[in-house]
């Protein structure tokens, strides 16, 4: 269920939202978080990535609708748009080592998906688009913590997949007077997240090997570094980004993290910690090592300063909170 830390987010219940991806890890949490507040939640997704079993408890709720379709087909996206007041773009495909095997299909969805869906939330009136950017937009640029207009070269076809959604969103802003709102998500984790298949995050990939009593393999010596993000956060950047009154506030990207950084070693340590409390055998289980990844950004930390002061984003997890929370809920589900 959606965490109690967010019950005093506010978000009036008459309006319906359009979620895209609503049966991926993000989405799902987003699509249960406005049933329960008492929105009409239209989830749209293609089952790419996403999961059934995401949504199967909404199913019986009359606020929700389940809408099966593809972000690449126009019709299915105007389909999905109609009558909607708000627009949670989440659907994408993710992984940059996916992306590096097959570029194409990563455009097709994370860019002409994306077009097909502004023009469609434009045509149907949507009062706001708000969607899901990427931290790996900061491409190669080396100052720490990443702030919102200081960017890099992208280093994967992924990362210029979502610069690219930022230019059209900014461009549709100013051309046709929509309100558009980028989050962008830093290393997200949490419930519902996937830890299976070879793209799999990595804090549910070492959940699974550690459960399973196999060794964590880490690509280099462990020394690269991320702002893992809680999902509870991420659903109340979604919530305030689509609630916000703030003129000022939209039209423009915003960083979603907690602001803290974790090297892969430390991630390691802390997980066995907690897990360990389940299974005293996972403190015991050693860490392997490989080649680095091609792709990877070796240190990410956001500044969520710009967020804090335009949407009044408060992360209320920062990792080991978030973790404590994940790991119990992949032991009793995942196990």
């Amino acid at each position: 269920m959606a965490d109690l830390s967010n019950k005093e987010l506010k978000f009036p219940k008459e309006h319906s939202v359009l979620v895209t991806g609503g049966a991926g890890f993000i989405g799902s949490n987003l699509c249960e978080f406005l049933v329960q507040n008492g929105n009409k939640v239209i989830c749209f997704d293609n089952f790419a990535t996403g999961k059934f079993e995401n949504l199967s408890h909404l199913l019986e709720n009359e606020n929700f609708k389940l809408l099966e379709g593809d972000i690449r087909n126009f019709e299915d996206c105007k389909n999905a748009c109609a009558n909607v007041d708000y627009v949670l773009h989440q659907a994408a495909l993710g992984s940059v080592p996916r992306s590096i095997k097959d570029p194409i299909t990563s455009n097709e969805v994370n860019v002409s998906g994306f077009l097909n869906m502004l023009v469609a939330a434009r045509d149907s009136k949507a009062k706001r688009f708000v969607y899901a950017a990427s931290s790996s937009t900061y491409g190669d640029s080396k100052g720490l913590p990443k702030i919102e207009d200081v960017i890099g070269k992208p280093l994967s076809p992924y990362a210029i997949t979502k610069y690219v959604n930022e230019l059209y969103a900014d461009i549709f802003a100013k051309t046709y007077g929509m309100e558009t709102i980028g989050l962008r998500y830093f290393n997200v984790f949490g419930r519902k997240q996937d830890p299976k298949g070879a793209y799999a995050a990595v804090i549910p990939k070492f959940v699974m090997q550690l459960m399973k009593h196999e060794s964590p393999n880490i690509n280099g010596d462990g020394s690269y570094s991320r702002d893992f993000t809680y999902i509870d956060n991420v659903i109340q950047a979604n919530i305030k980004a689509l609630a916000t009154k703030n003129k000022q506030a939209v039209n423009s990207v915003y960083n979603i993290a907690f602001g803290e950084r974790t090297s892969l070693n430390d991630l390691i340590i802390i997980l066995k910690d907690y897990l360990s409390k389940y299974d005293p055998k996972i403190k015991d289980i050693k860490t392997t090592y490989g080649p680095l990844r091609e792709g990877d950004v070796p240190h990410s930390l956001a500044s969520v300063e710009k967020a804090k002061d335009l949407l009044d984003y408060q992360p209320t997890h920062n990792l080991k909170e978030g973790l404590k929370e994940a790991v119990s809920w992949y032991w009793e589900n995942l196990k």
